[in-house]
């Protein structure tokens, strides 16, 4: 059975007309929603991302609490590594952690190749699971960029400076590419398991690459990229790319083939479209807003708001993700308020 979608979201992400601005928020599912932390009391994520109906109710448990106009899939962007041949531990407090960090071109040629169906199966069941038979909005998939992979399988686990990274890539470009090579099949063959399972949107997480400026952008990541969603554009399904700290990347996000840029809260959005960003942005209120009093948080909305209605083609979100001390009756309030107000100002 195929339930009937509420598509306001997608049509937004293809740059058309919608009666209202659509929402979801990054980290939606899981942290600061009571539910999911009873959950985690008794499973890990990894547990929890194993098992397709208890990660499929997670996933949908923030669209049924604040009406958002998408899921997006419970999982980490490390999920396929294992696949490859690292050894990821998430450890609370700290984030993914590994074992047997790259230091070597020997090390990169190690790694092999993911399949997906038989990798992370149950990653495609609670696909499934939800796009055929619980979710009436659009369900997002995602993957990791190639930058921001490497960076945890040089680094070991999180970094603040990425210099480790930067000088593998520096010093080994040789080793690098065929690093970025190995992660862009990985990523696609990947995301189009995700589509074929039913996901109807992929967002792409390049978390740290405003790391680089865009010099080195341009020449040790971009042809990646280029080829990452050169690949997935035979899917007819909207491409989402986005990354923390990363505006001075804005721009060459816009040329590569995808369809909505997604902006932290760095950058404005009346800038970015200054800056030539014709294609639908995605963002991008300050999460830490959320903490303060709901007058301000409206007064921000208000502005994010009539910044990105100018023209067809905006999807509100934050400019980051979800932490946990935000309360669920915030989101919700938040969410009835974009789609109250901006369903106003279009009807104009």
């Amino acid at each position: 059975m195929t339930m009937k979608i509420n598509d306001t979201f997608l049509k937004a992400a293809w740059g058309e007309r919608t009666d209202y601005v659509p929402v979801w928020y990054m980290r939606q599912a899981g942290r600061s929603q009571p539910e999911y932390r009873a959950i985690k009391e008794k499973y890990s994520l990894f547990e929890i991302t194993h098992q397709p109906e208890l990660c499929a109710y997670v996933t949908r448990l923030p669209v049924e609490q604040y009406n958002n106009d998408a899921a997006v899939l419970y999982k980490d962007i490390m999920t396929p590594l294992p696949a490859i041949g690292m050894d990821v531990e998430i450890k609370s407090g700290i984030g993914p952690v590994i074992d047997n960090p790259i230091q070597s071109y020997a090390d990169v040629e190690k790694l092999g190749e993911i399949n997906p169906e038989e990798d992370v199966p149950y990653v495609l069941d609670t696909i499934k699971l939800l796009t055929q038979e619980q979710l009436t909005v659009p369900l997002i998939g995602f993957t990791g960029a190639p930058f921001t992979l490497a960076s945890y399988m040089i680094e070991g686990g999180p970094s603040k400076n990425y210099h480790k990274t930067k000088a593998f890539m520096y010093s080994e470009p040789k080793a690098w590419f065929v690093l970025m090579d190995k992660l862009g099949d990985m990523a696609i063959s990947y995301v189009k398991a995700q589509i074929k399972a039913g996901a109807s949107v992929i967002q792409i997480f390049d978390s740290w690459v405003g790391a680089l400026n865009v010099e080195d952008y341009r020449y040790y990541i971009k042809p990646v990229m280029e080829r990452i969603f050169s690949s997935l554009r035979e899917e007819n399904v909207p491409l989402i790319m986005f990354g923390v700290g990363a505006s001075h990347l804005a721009k060459e996000w816009h040329d590569l083939p995808l369809d909505v840029v997604g902006l932290d809260w760095r950058l404005p959005i009346q800038e970015a479209r200054a800056m030539g960003i014709s294609k639908t942005v995605q963002g991008n209120l300050e999460p830490a807003l959320l903490l303060a009093p709901w007058e301000v948080i409206e007064e921000k909305t208000k502005e994010i708001l009539d910044q990105g209605m100018k023209q067809p083609g905006y999807i509100f979100n934050l400019g980051h993700g979800v932490f946990p001390e935000v309360k669920p009756e915030t989101l919700k309030k938040l969410t009835a308020f974009v789609h109250e107000y901006s369903a106003e100002k279009l009807a104009k």
